[in-house]
């Protein structure tokens, strides 16, 4: 981040953010949607994301990490369930599938595509990386247990229909998801968080910030949520034009849950990057576990409590080509983040996986 930003708030920081309310706010009071305004909402979606990128960066440097990696985590988790549960509740073709499709989703951009970008934009750089190989075990751990209970037990219960857990199945897999999410976080920022904090090596340091100006501070903090509320309003403006296009388009309908994922995953996939390119890229897995993590530990237990609460019914099994590309994921991860040490070559690895889990989501 430049020295400057944190001295004095660029135009558009709050600019983007302000406009994207306005507009946000009129079209879902109004109900009107012309093409030349979803255009014009999908180029303040765009401005709104970089704004809470930049807001989220400032914050995060005075509340230190891995507190500013949360924060960022659970921010854009909260814009992934608000879409999801809007298009549960309106019942749209697919709805039943649209939670597994956007979890999966985010497990694989952020696994894949953005830790793909990281490993080589940052081995490029500075030739070889290093993190805490504490925190990267844990969360893997626990993220390896939650995308097996979720998206890969289902479509081997028999009770529970195709693809689908039983009720009571469901409420205990809920259960036990946010309660290993809950132990995660306090190991992560009580019990053990110098695990998470940056690895001090000879010639590896990041590059160190100044402290953001009280008014700065103060001016993100509000604009902060102020950003990802704009996202979540532009975001269910034109969520329904999306399903309509991608059926226009003979597209699946996954596709649907892979764009509510690239759309909300994107303020932290730039600033992992950016982070990485500074040489700091223990923050950038930990914004990479912590966001998949909490992809999947906050979404399906409120997922959850809408399906039983309305008698909906949730599929969560992948298809099972589906299956293999997250257990090769899973398996490709634990061996990059095993060593504590990362270059290209990871990089290119974990893209070419992200390739091929793009073309397979359009060409099933």
């Amino acid at each position: 981040m430049k020295e400057a930003h944190l001295q004095q708030l660029p135009l558009w920081a709050w600019l983007w953010p302000v406009l994207a309310l306005v507009l946000g706010a009129g079209a879902l009071a109004t109900g009107a949607a012309p093409a030349w305004l979803l255009l014009l909402a999908a180029v303040l979606l765009g401005g709104a994301v970089f704004a809470a990128v930049h807001h989220a960066e400032i914050v995060a440097l005075r509340v230190g990490q891995p507190l500013g990696s949360l924060l960022l985590a659970v921010a854009v988790t909260v814009i992934e369930v608000s879409l999801i549960a809007t298009l549960m509740l309106a019942g749209a073709e697919g709805s039943e599938e649209v939670a597994r499709d956007a979890v999966f989703s985010a497990v694989m951009i952020v696994l894949n595509g953005v830790i793909g970008l990281c490993l080589l934009l940052g081995g490029r750089r500075h030739h070889e990386q290093v993190f805490r190989l504490d925190a990267a075990s844990g969360a893997m751990a626990v993220l390896g247990v939650l995308a097996t209970f979720v998206l890969i037990l289902p479509n081997y219960v028999p009770s529970g229909g195709e693809h689908r857990f039983s009720s009571l199945q469901l409420i205990a897999v809920a259960v036990v998801t946010f309660l290993l999410y809950v132990v995660f976080l306090f190991v992560q920022t009580v019990r053990h968080r110098d695990y998470f904090l940056p690895l001090a090596a000879a010639g590896k340091h990041a590059e160190p910030h100044a402290p953001p100006l009280p008014k700065v501070l103060r001016a993100s903090a509000i604009l902060l949520p102020l950003s990802l509320i704009a996202v979540i309003m532009l975001a269910k403006l034109l969520s329904f034009p999306l399903d309509s296009a991608v059926d226009a388009a003979g597209l699946p309908q996954s596709v649907v849950g892979v764009v509510i994922a690239a759309v909300v995953l994107t303020p932290e996939g730039l600033a992992a990057t950016l982070s990485a390119i500074r040489n700091d890229l223990q923050n950038s897995i930990n914004l990479v576990l912590g966001s998949a993590l909490a992809s999947i530990g906050l979404t399906i237990p409120v997922v959850t409590a809408i399906a039983i609460g309305t008698g909906r019914p949730l599929t969560l099994g992948l298809s099972a080509e589906h299956q293999v590309l997250l257990l090769l994921t899973l398996f490709t991860s634990l061996l990059t983040l095993g060593t504590g040490r990362t270059t290209i070559l990871q990089g290119a690895v974990h893209l070419g996986i992200f390739v091929i889990f793009l073309v397979l989501s359009i060409v099933p």
